[in-house]
């Protein structure tokens, strides 16, 4: 049987289980080649699914899914899973406008059990599913499959605790174990799981401990079992799971189809027996089965387009440096001059561009993980003592560690600085990653700072304002290239909460923030081709707003537009509404912003023009005003 006639059978998990037991590890072939083929003319993730690909398979054979529930942490590894639940015909259009997404998503399939584009959810999710099918009388399992780098993030031991305290008998976790995360993985547990003693070691050790205690008279038995323990805790990396009530099952070849399937239908005989909750931890390989993508699995965990033969992109056209480049370059001169800068990161020193920090200074870079909890808090700790850390977070992760912004930087009003990449639309990676909300949970705090850059100059100014304010401050700015403005050679301070005036105008006035800035200019200039004198005001702060100047600005002008690319519930729109009305100014106002409603993934720009936050918007937005207002 061909192996494209063998893929093309499976239109379903219950496809597949209709197979021999031996043509299963052809199947992971097929989907590992499928998964190439497709991926090198559309971009996405690749390393984590090429991992992941024997055990998502083996899962799908053993397991009656959908009864059984499969929870896939974060989701980079899901691409399996998609292609073998009945969507491989659909991976041509994967994360654009009307396609796939990358993630998995409820609405999606009905496999997709649950959705999630962060780290460390997975357990979780599957123990309250095993607890409802418990609660209601249902028969089957769930299965949470987490990578060792979401073993890295605190919620997963929350999850892990909680379920062996409850002896949750339903429960099966798959530890997928690759050393890596998108980064190479850092802490104590990463150490612990690379298992520098291996397994036959390990039961040579025991054995001898056994035989040694069967000698043993008396009471000296007590202390000598103490001492087996002892050892066991050391050398066995099962010891940690089972401390927390797991039977544990491991360290497996993750690659390996017969050991694999054999282990599941091992342990589904377990779980069958009332023996969960179980652990199996399964070694794999990130980016196997493909060498360029072994050699450098961060190279390849998200990718653009690329020469399958090869493994080579395609040359990137010259053009303006990345917002994340440009912070990078900003961070290293200025800690050249402070030595109490240090930088902190949570799993992405790549993505944020803090690669480079740790290659100059490495004894001030700190990578704690895929742990945003505690890389905030870790920060405070930091900034009490008197240093200047620096916090380099995607927008949409420093979400998940909104208590300890408020309650341990802002209530103590301590002195550490938010660097958040990725803010605003992110296209392809759609709503788990957009990042909308950054201006709402700053600008409520007390103490906080919050500004966002017109360009890459300002972005580099920002961030000394940022590090020389005395106290919380945060930075945003978006994914991709500059726009490619001259960059001045000294990085200087900007005056606290002082807007700026680009250009003049008496008919209206728009107040445009970070991204929007460019739009605003643009529109101002079609609106004065057709009559309309425009006013266009970059805020840079949304906390502390320049609220004179605005106010003042409005009374002149009587029609106001504010446009932001940001959520328009909490933001840099209602913040200026706040302000009017505390002023007393009386001006038919419109908020561009993103509406409330989830976001899809997408190209930014169409994305961005069919919300109206681009130059046409703002053009509309303004001649709507003044008609209404009958000014013109």
């Amino acid at each position: 049987m061909s192996q494209e006639r063998l893929l093309s059978q499976i239109r379903s998990p219950e496809d597949l289980r209709r197979l021999p037991r031996e043509s299963v590890e052809q199947v992971a072939g097929e989907v590992r080649q499928e998964i190439l083929e497709r991926v090198s003319k559309t971009g996405g993730h690749l390393a984590s699914s090429l991992g992941a690909t024997e055990l998502i398979t083996a899962l799908h054979y053993v397991f009656d899914t959908p009864r059984d529930r499969l929870v896939l942490d974060v989701g980079h590894q899901g691409y399996p899973h998609k292609i073998l639940t009945g969507r491989r015909e659909s991976f041509d259009r994967i994360g654009q406008a009307g396609g796939i997404g990358k993630f998995l998503r409820r609405h999606e399939s009905e496999y997709d059990h649950f959705g999630a584009g962060h780290a460390g959810t997975s357990i979780s999710a599957a123990l309250g599913m095993a607890q409802a099918k418990q609660h209601k009388g249902d028969d089957g399992w769930v299965i949470a499959l987490i990578g060792d780098g979401g073993m890295t993030a605190g919620m997963t031991f929350e999850a892990l605790n909680h379920a062996g305290h409850i002896s949750q008998k339903n429960l099966l976790v798959v530890l997928n174990d690759n050393e890596m995360s998108i980064s190479p993985n850092v802490g104590a547990l990463s150490s612990y799981l690379s298992r520098k003693f291996s397994a036959p070691m390990v039961r040579t050790i025991k054995g001898r401990a056994r035989e040694f205690l069967d000698g043993l008279p008396g009471d000296m038995v007590h202390w000598a079992r103490k001492a087996e323990e002892s050892l066991k805790v050391f050398f066995s990396p099962g010891l940690l799971f089972e401390a927390l009530n797991f039977h544990y099952v491991g360290p497996i070849q993750g690659h390996r189809m017969d050991v694999v399937l054999e282990t599941f239908e091992n342990v589904k005989q377990m779980l069958e027996n009332g023996d969960g909750p179980i652990l199996v931890h399964a070694l794999t390989a990130k980016g196997y089965g493909y060498e360029p993508a072994e050699e450098d699995p961060v190279k390849y965990h998200g990718v653009t387009p690329f020469e399958l033969a090869s493994g080579k992109f395609a040359p990137k056209k010259p053009g303006p440096s990345s917002y994340t480049r440009v912070f990078s370059d900003a961070l290293l001169s200025l800690a050249r001059e402070d030595d109490r800068i240090v930088a902190i990161t949570a799993a992405m020193a790549g993505g944020t561009g803090l690669d480079r920090f740790e290659r100059e200074f490495p004894d001030r870079f700190y990578d704690v993980g895929i742990a945003e909890q505690h890389a905030v808090t870790f920060a405070a700790g930091l900034a009490t003592e008197g240093m200047k850390p620096v916090a380099a977070i995607y927008s949409t992760f420093l979400q998940r560690a909104y208590d300890q912004v408020v309650h341990d930087v802002c209530v103590q009003n301590l002195d550490v600085t938010f660097a958040l990449d990725r803010a605003g639309v992110v296209g392809g990676d759609g709503a788990t990653h957009q990042g909308f909300y950054d201006f709402a949970y700053f600008r409520t705090l007390p103490n906080a700072v919050m500004m966002a850059p017109k360009d890459e100059n300002e972005l580099q100014h920002m961030l000394r304002t940022a590090i020389e304010y005395p106290g919380p401050a945060a930075v945003r700015y978006p994914r991709g290239s500059g726009l490619g403005v001259p960059m001045d050679p000294e990085i200087k301070a900007i005056p606290l909460g002082e807007a700026e005036l680009l250009c003049d105008g008496d008919d209206a006035l728009v107040l445009a923030i970070g991204t929007m800035v460019g739009p605003a200019l643009e529109a101002a200039d079609e609106l004065a081709r057709r009559g309309v004198s425009v006013a266009v005001l970059n805020a840079r702060f949304v906390k502390p707003l320049d609220a004179e100047r605005i106010a003042t600005l409005a009374r002149r002008c009587g029609v106001v537009v504010t446009v932001e690319e940001h959520s328009g519930m909490g933001g840099f729109g209602g913040a200026v509404l706040e302000a009017l009305a505390e002023a007393g100014v009386s001006a038919p106002t419109r908020c561009l912003a993103i509406p409330d409603r989830l976001i899809e993934h997408g190209s930014s720009g169409q994305i961005l023009a069919d919300l109206g936050l681009d130059s046409d918007g703002i053009v509309r937005a303004v001649t709507g005003l003044l008609e209404r207002g009958g000014q013109r």
